[in-house]
């Protein structure tokens, strides 16, 4: 990630097993604000900035994926380990710190003792030590610095306590690597077997019964072999003495239950998506009411001129259709960033491992899944967590099928010309049902495609799925809600341009060329013979005669050219897909309602040269169904081309998912006219 350097400056390298700390000390030091959360994937590219100014001296810091060992076992723990023996910018880092979780030291010191046997200076960030004091449990970092023979200190990612401390121990670190210089590494682990594990981890269990005070560990010999083909506590000496979190396992067996878990998460999900229509209309109608008040007296103040309609059809108009909906966006970010923060999805990819192995996936598939529900880019970007490289390509596939954040505005939209204000809770219900739609859809496909994984899909296949559960914590709302604010500026800062640009375009597509009607106005008030103009000159525009030459396509489906110019306009950034409709059926309000005009217009609107109406429940449900299958999305294309290696995957999926989208389309648009919805 591009951010902020100083050049000629030591290099500190962030290390540590997943879930165990790391972005968050990136975020306290740099003063950066990284998304972090509690489970594997969240980094997927390493992150670089400065250290804080405050700290009074000067070095850069490099954030990275999370590891278990030095031997990378899927493509986002061999960026980190490259960068670590030589980044191909910044080199060998001068100081490596390791964050390792207090609560699973033993299992942790594996990762520091091989970093120190292969000569990196390093210094342990000891974390989630809260975790062990609420027990009245505490490790010695003095004990355990003489152990390792590295500085140990403690951090608390949640109040800062111990950053002082460690910034001290760089310092004073950098400062000695200065003076005696610092050896190259080496690589010494390119693999190791059982026997090394087990003799290994028996070591660390007395280093951990040395300088853990209040509990004994039984050293036993652990069957890895049959440990990684099923769930279960290993030690059952671990919960008498209460060193485990009793609270989160007694939680986790309603929360994880075969039966209970699953409705329970289909029941938090449905409240999620009910939650964003009902939570959100009032800030929904402030932002409708703004964009329609601006463009209303931007309108009078410039008056009848193109350059008038531009800038209040145009741009103020075609953003605000968009950006009414950032407040959907934003809640959405909001409740999945507080179930992220309590533990609750790591609990959802449990879940799902055995419903997604039976279609040719496993549970960690679902984290890039569930990234899929805001943006398709940085999912498939997190599916290098995955080790197995024929479920890494099968869920790059999937993913564009998940209902990303760019939808929701067609969603909300569609929805609410179905549904009155007053009835949002059934909209919020469909919202839902439309999003287990997509995560049916999606596991649908992958079945099919796994059963021609030779033709479509050919890779090995030896899938194996390991997850550390974090243990229940309160959410730290300040937290969640920055991290939810900068998710949603990012959305904004990546669509803002893309929706000001085509939204100019469009509007010049359907203003040009500019030919003037001359319309009767004698027994007609001054809007309606605006609305007729505009009707005119909108038939005789560059978009009518683009949308024309694909009416045949339309017809089937019960449209017309105006829906399909909306259709591919929506292919650089699926939100547009609002902003054209607005543009295209030149919507105006005096009462200063932008969305509550573009839904007027669409139930005037009838197909040109008939009297029937364009939008109704059948098509409207049609075009529901388009958007949960099409990908229209260029830069998901680009971005899937980049992590396949090929532009075959990328090509199958643009083909196959615009074929299924209209084919669905079609069935469903004639199939409820059958019916008699219409």
């Amino acid at each position: 990630m591009k951010s902020e350097i100083i050049e000629d400056s030591p290099l500190i390298t962030l290390v540590g097993p997943p879930n165990s700390g790391k972005t968050t000390l990136f975020n306290y030091l740099s003063g950066k604000n990284y998304k972090t959360v509690n489970y594997p994937g969240a980094t997927v590219e390493y992150s670089i900035s400065k250290l804080q100014k405050k700290f009074n001296f000067e070095a850069n810091i490099l954030d990275s994926p999370g590891i278990i060992s030095l031997v990378p076992n899927s493509p986002d723990e061999k960026v980190t380990i490259d960068s670590l023996y030589s980044h191909p910018r910044f080199g060998i880092p001068d100081l490596v710190i390791l964050t390792i979780d207090a609560s699973q030291l033993s299992r942790h010191l594996l990762l520091a003792k091989q970093l120190l046997d292969s000569n990196f200076k390093i210094i342990i960030a000891l974390t989630m030590t809260d975790l062990l004091q609420r027990k009245g449990y505490n490790i010695s970092t003095s004990e355990l610095g003489k152990e390792l023979k590295c500085d140990v200190i403690k951090i608390d990612g949640r109040t800062g306590n111990g950053i002082e401390q460690l910034v001290k121990s760089i310092e004073l670190n950098l400062e000695k690597i200065k003076a005696l210089g610092n050896n190259l590494p080496k690589q010494i682990h390119n693999n190791f077997n059982v026997e090394y594990l087990l003799s290994s981890f028996n070591d660390f269990e007395l280093i951990e019964k040395k300088v853990t005070s209040k509990i004994l560990i039984e050293q036993k010999q652990i069957n890895l072999n049959k440990a990684n083909r099923q769930l279960k506590v290993l030690n059952n000496d671990l919960v008498k003495n209460n060193y485990l979190d009793t609270t989160t396992l007694k939680i986790d067996n309603i929360l994880l239950h075969k039966i209970w878990g699953i409705i329970i998460f289909f029941i938090i999900m449905a409240i999620t998506f009910t939650s964003i229509f009902w939570l959100a209309r009032p800030l929904m109608n402030i932002v409708d009411t703004s964009f329609g008040f601006l463009s209303f007296s931007v309108h009078n103040f410039l008056g009848i001129n193109w350059f008038s309609d531009f800038v209040s059809n145009g741009i103020i108009n075609g953003t605000g259709a968009v950006l009414i909906f950032v407040p959907q966006i934003l809640i959405l970010f909001l409740i999945l960033g507080l179930l992220e923060d309590t533990g609750y999805l790591a609990r959802g990819a449990m879940l799902v491992d055995k419903p997604l192995s039976k279609i040719g996936l496993n549970g960690r598939s679902f984290v890039p899944m569930l990234s899929g529900f805001a943006c398709a880019i940085p999912a498939i970007l997190s599916t290098r967590t995955i080790p197995n490289k024929r479920e890494r390509l099968l869920t790059i596939f999937i993913i564009p099928l998940m209902s990303c954040s760019a939808r929701l505005p067609v969603y909300a939209l569609l929805l609410a010309f179905l549904f009155p204000a007053k009835e949002s809770w059934v909209a919020g219900l469909a919202l839902a049902s439309i999003y287990i739609l997509s995560i049916i859809s999606s596991t649908v496909m992958a079945s099919i495609i796994n059963k021609f994984k030779n033709k479509i899909i050919n890779a090995e296949d030896n899938s194996s799925f390991i997850l550390e559960l974090p243990a229940y914590r309160l959410p730290k709302f300040s937290v969640v809600l920055s991290n939810s604010y900068h998710s949603a500026k990012i959305y904004f800062k990546k669509a803002g341009p893309i929706i000001l640009i085509l939204s100019s375009l469009i509007w010049f597509f359907t203003y040009f060329p500019n030919y003037n009607p001359k319309i009767n106005s004698s027994n007609l008030s001054q809007e309606k013979v605006i609305q007729l103009q505009n009707s005119e000159r909108l038939s005789s525009s560059y978009a009518a005669d683009l949308g024309r030459f694909i009416q045949p396509v339309m017809t089937p489906i019960g449209m017309d050219w105006r829906v399909g110019v909306s259709l591919i306009s929506a292919f650089a950034a699926r939100e547009v897909f609002v902003s054209s409709l607005a543009l295209i059926f030149k919507v105006t309000d005096s009462e200063h309602k932008l969305q509550s005009s573009i839904l007027s217009e669409m139930r005037k609107a009838k197909i040109e040269g008939t009297n029937k109406f364009l939008f109704t429940p059948a098509t409207i449900t049609g075009l529901i169904i388009f958007f949960v299958f099409a990908l229209q999305c260029i830069s998901t294309l680009a971005v899937s081309r980049k992590e396949t290696g090929s532009w075959r995957i990328p090509i199958i999926q643009f083909f196959l998912f615009t074929f299924i989208a209209y084919l669905f389309t079609f069935l469903t648009v004639n199939g409820l006219r059958a019916i008699g919805i219409n």
